[in-house]
């Protein structure tokens, strides 16, 4: 186990490059090692495996493969990393997938990183669980009054149906969307017609209309 005030090596994914920057001061003002910085998953992947950090923080949403699945695989790129989801997005839905799908450590909201991102650092590093505090008290009440995924609050669609939204409307077709993800090109298919039942969509320009509206795909 890693102990608190050992220097701890950091690996930063993000596609906000002035995020980054923030991050990376921030985390150095306090004692921590940033190893390397990353704006794709499919970056974030690869430079992991060559500077090993401690801690990865990543965010859900990047271009190309997104934060969950390359969180998810992360497994075999740097197996001794814990990775920290930093995430503008505070459903609970959100937050359970990311912790029990993708296996993270922790789960931090973007808002409460100025003032949370050492302790959760610190807290993922010492091989505990981090939850941002303004998350904690709804996934709490969450687990003790479960409530079907389409009551109101719920979002819609899953972290996983949202990064296959995303590609879709970056032009993916299903065997870039299975590559990507880490999944099959069935699978792939699946998801897709899963989001037109779920969304009332009939073609691949109604979802790319709902991803712009919802700011699910990034317009430059």
């Amino acid at each position: 186990m890693i102990k608190t005030d050992a220097v701890i090596r950091v690996m930063l994914a993000d596609d906000h490059r002035v995020l980054l920057g923030s991050l990376k001061m921030l985390l150095e003002r306090h004692g921590c090692e940033v190893v390397g910085e990353a704006t794709t998953g499919e970056a974030a992947l690869a430079l992991a495996a060559k500077v090993r950090p401690q801690v990865i923080v990543m965010d859900l949403e990047m271009p190309g493969t997104g934060g969950l699945a390359a969180a998810h695989r992360m497994k075999q790129a740097a197996p001794a990393a814990k990775v920290l989801i930093l995430s503008a997005h505070e459903d609970e839905s959100d937050v359970l997938e990311a912790l029990n799908e993708a296996g993270a450590a922790g789960y931090l909201v973007k808002r409460d990183a100025p003032e949370e991102l050492v302790s959760a650092v610190r807290a993922v590093a010492d091989g505990k669980r981090y939850l941002s505090p303004s998350v904690a008290p709804i996934l709490l009440n969450r687990l003790r009054n479960p409530r079907p995924r389409g009551s109101a609050g719920a979002s819609p669609i899953t972290l996983r149906e949202r990064e296959v939204l995303r590609l879709l409307s970056e032009g993916a077709t299903s065997k870039d969307i299975a590559r990507k993800l880490g999944i099959s090109p069935k699978t792939a298919q699946a998801h897709r017609e899963n989001l037109k039942d779920k969304l009332s969509l009939r073609t691949t320009a109604e979802m790319v209309r709902y991803a712009i509206q919802h700011k699910i795909v990034k317009m430059e």
